[in-house]
C-alpha cells in the first residue's frame, strides 16, 4: 500500500488579511499624498501665476520672462536647479537701462522636461533655440550663477559671435571636485540621496508635509514640484560632465568680464567648521582664476554675501551687469559698420 501523501499545512486567511488591509492602506496613503501633492501645486500656482511666455524648441516648451528695453540684452541662467525666481531681486533694476531675461531650464520651474542629458552643452543648445524661437536676437550678455556659469561658458564658447559679455556670479570652478577637501566628496553623496529622496517622495507630497519646501509662495510655486526635483537631480549627477565640458571652452579672450565672488568670512552653513576653511580657500583661488578668462576680466567680493550674491547682495550684480553692458556699447559703437 502507497505511503499516505503528507498532510497539508493548514492555510491561514487572517495573515492574508493582514497583509492585504496593509497593502491597500499605504495604496490609500499615496493616493491622498498624490491628491494633496496635486492640489497644492495647483493651487500655488493659481494664486502666483508665473511670469513671461512659452516657446516651442523642437517638441517641448521653455518658459522665458523678458523685460525692458535697449541692447545688448542680458540673459540670467541660474544655478543647479533654480528657476527664473532667483533672480527676481536683480531684474526689475537691469531692466530699467537695458532688454534682459531669465528662463527656466528644460525640467525646472514652468519649463517641459528635455529628453536630451542634463549637461552644460545640451542646455546652452537649448537655450540657443529658445531664444530663437523667442525672437531675441544677439548679442548678449551672459550672467551665470553657480553652476549656470558653466552652461554660459559653453554657450560663449558654441556661439561666440553673439555674445558681448558675461557675468560670473560666485560661479562653479571646473575643476573645483579635484581641488575641494577630499571629506567634501563624502558630503556631496549625501546631497545627491538628499535631492533623490526629493525626487521620489514629491508626487507623494511628503516634502510640503515635512515643510521642505520653500516657504516663499512664489518659489514654491515655481520649484515645489516633482519635475523640477527630478531635473535637479539630473543636473547633480551631469554636473561632472559639465565640468569636463566647461574645462573644454579656454579662453574668452578680450570679451568683457566682471567676477563676483561671495564673501570669505560668510563661508556655506551646510559645511562643517574643519572643512569650511579649506573650502573657502580653494574657491577663493578658484574665483581669481575665473576671472583670468579675459584679458578684461574683473573680480568684485560681494561683502556680506553667501553664495547667492543675486538675493543678499543684488546691488553687486546689478553694478557689475551695468558694467559689462557699457562696455559692449562702447565696443560696438567703436566697431567699423560693415559697407553694403
Amino acid at each position: 500500500m502507497p505511503n499516505a501523501a503528507p498532510p497539508i499545512a493548514p492555510s491561514h486567511p487572517w495573515l492574508r488579511r493582514i497583509l492585504l488591509a496593509m497593502f491597500l492602506f499605504v495604496l490609500a496613503l499615496a493616493l491622498v499624498g498624490m491628491i494633496y501633492e496635486n492640489i497644492s501645486e495647483a493651487r500655488d500656482r493659481r494664486f502666483n501665476p508665473e511670469d513671461g511666455r512659452f516657446f516651442d524648441v523642437g517638441g517641448f516648451k521653455m518658459h522665458i520672462y523678458c523685460t525692458g528695453e535697449g541692447g545688448p540684452t542680458v540673459i540670467l541662467e541660474s544655478g543647479l536647479g533654480d528657476s527664473y525666481v532667483s533672480w527676481r531681486k536683480v531684474q526689475p533694476q537691469i531692466a530699467k537701462f537695458t532688454r534682459v531675461c531669465s528662463y527656466d531650464r528644460a525640467g525646472i520651474g514652468y519649463s517641459d522636461s528635455s529628453s536630451q542629458p542634463r549637461t552644460s552643452k545640451v542646455m546652452a543648445a537649448e537655450l540657443h533655440a529658445l531664444l530663437r524661437a523667442a525672437q531675441i536676437p544677439p548679442p548678449y550678455v551672459l550672467v551665470g550663477h553657480s553652476m549656470g556659469g558653466y552652461n554660459v561658458r559653453l554657450y560663449a564658447s558654441l556661439y561666440r559671435s553673439e555674445v558681448a559679455g558675461m557675468v560670473l556670479v560666485d560661479a562653479s570652478h571646473p575643476d573645483q571636485d579635484n581641488r575641494f577637501p577630499p571629506e567634501l566628496k563624502n558630503m556631496e553623496g549625501s546631497w545627491l540621496r538628499e535631492a533623490e529622496f526629493l525626487e521620489f517622495t514629491s508626487p507623494l507630497g511628503i516634502p510640503r508635509l515635512m515643510g521642505l519646501c520653500d516657504q516663499d509662495p512664489v518659489l514654491r510655486a515655481a520649484e515645489c514640484n516633482f519635475h523640477s526635483a527630478r531635473e535637479g537631480v539630473a543636473e547633480l549627477k551631469g554636473f561632472a560632465e559639465s565640468a569636463v565640458q566647461t574645462a573644454a571652452t579656454g579662453s574668452l579672450g578680450d570679451l568683457p568680464l566682471a567676477v563676483l565672488s561671495h564673501d570669505p568670512e560668510n563661508p556655506s552653513a551646510d559645511l562643517p567648521a574643519d572643512l569650511a576653511e579649506p573650502t573657502n580657500e580653494a574657491w577663493e583661488k578658484m574665483q581669481e582664476e575665473l576671472a583670468h578668462l579675459s584679458t578684461r576680466g574683473t573680480q568684485v567680493i560681494a561683502k556680506n554675501s553667501s553664495h547667492y550674491i543675486q538675493l543678499d547682495r543684488p546691488d553687486v550684480v546689478i553694478d557689475a551687469v551695468r558694467g559689462v553692458v557699457e562696455q559692449a556699447r562702447v565696443a560696438q559703437n567703436s566697431a567699423p559698420s560693415k559697407s553694403n
